[in-house]
């Protein structure tokens, strides 16, 4: 079926919320088309994340035209017990980069900088 990412098996680091999220903060104004493929999800998939995360205050949006233009509410705190106090503003910065500086570091090292 085109279209539709090719699945992941394994387990992972990120959820998909986080992933999801992550792209909005990259792209505010990005379409679900572009979330869905950016992140390995179905459309669907995404739709029901950014749902997820509206109706938890972690994100709203704006209709503009044929757009949506997203709002991530950064002092939001993560809802974890075991990230108590950790607010969306830290997770972010950690997972959103400029597309340009990863291009450069995957050019320039064949590999992804690790930086811990």
């Amino acid at each position: 079926m085109d279209g539709v990412p090719e699945p992941h098996t394994g387990w992972t680091f990120l959820t998909n919320h986080a992933r999801v999220l992550a792209a909005i903060a990259d792209n505010r104004s990005a379409r679900i088309r572009d979330i869905a493929a950016h992140c390995r999800l179905t459309e669907r998939a995404v739709q029901k994340i950014i749902a997820d995360l509206e109706q938890d205050g972690y994100l709203s949006h704006t209709r503009e035209g044929r757009s949506n233009t997203y709002r991530i509410d950064p002092g939001k705190v993560l809802r974890h017990p075991a990230e108590a106090g950790l607010t969306v503003a830290s997770l972010m910065s950690l997972l959103v980069k400029d597309e340009a500086d990863r291009a450069t570091t995957f050019a320039s090292r064949g590999r992804p900088h690790a930086t811990a």
